[in-house]
């Protein structure tokens, strides 16, 4: 009696597991995950500041490095755009729903590293914009971190400021945002010859 040859199992074979729908789902929750963590990081110490300190209490940290100094704020980075608050408002939200509508093409971890923390801040700031005062979609934003000839800003401003800079290193290294092999910076190889 002979022994047949195990055969390896094919990707095309009932048994292979599905792995573009397993790793389909484990960069969701990457997404999702860093998602949550910046947003939830954001919002805790929104809150710790606004229930322990006062508008304009500046409390040193690491003297002269860092301080924080509490303060709320109307527009975008250094103050631009105040009275607009809307506007960012609608930028905010528009970017959250791209995020979201482009994460079914996901194919890259680290491309879901990144747009996770651009979720998490941009839903971080919106969160603000849409539930503090003064208004619905006018409120103002919660900024404490101080750091010498620089913005004010929170960690959602962070976590969107990192996820950015991220995509861009990602782009110039070339790793394509559906996965796979990195994409060559120029000629395809020559084909051997025989």
């Amino acid at each position: 009696m002979t022994e047949t040859p195990s055969v390896p199992e094919t990707p095309d074979s009932p048994e292979a597991p599905a792995a573009p729908a397993r790793s389909r789902g484990s960069l969701l929750a990457w997404l999702v995950g860093f998602a949550v963590l910046a947003y939830g990081l954001d919002q805790l110490t929104k809150f710790w500041v606004s229930t322990t300190m006062t508008i304009g209490q500046i409390t040193e940290v690491l003297p002269p490095v860092l301080r924080w100094y509490y303060i709320t704020n109307s527009g975008a980075a250094f103050s631009l755009g105040e009275g607009y608050a809307w506007v960012f408002s609608i930028v905010m939200a528009a970017v959250s729903l791209a995020i979201i509508w482009q994460a079914r093409r996901l194919g890259s971890a680290w491309w879901a590293v990144a747009l996770g923390m651009v979720l998490g801040g941009a839903l971080g700031n919106l969160t603000d914009r849409l539930f503090r005062p003064p208004s619905f979609g006018m409120g103002h934003v919660v900024d404490f971190i101080s750091v010498p000839n620089f913005a004010i800003f929170n960690l959602a401003d962070s976590a969107v400021v990192g996820g950015v800079i991220l995509i861009c290193v990602l782009t110039l290294l070339g790793v394509p945002f559906r996965g796979g092999p990195r994409k060559s910076s120029g000629q395809e190889p020559d084909a051997k010859q025989e």
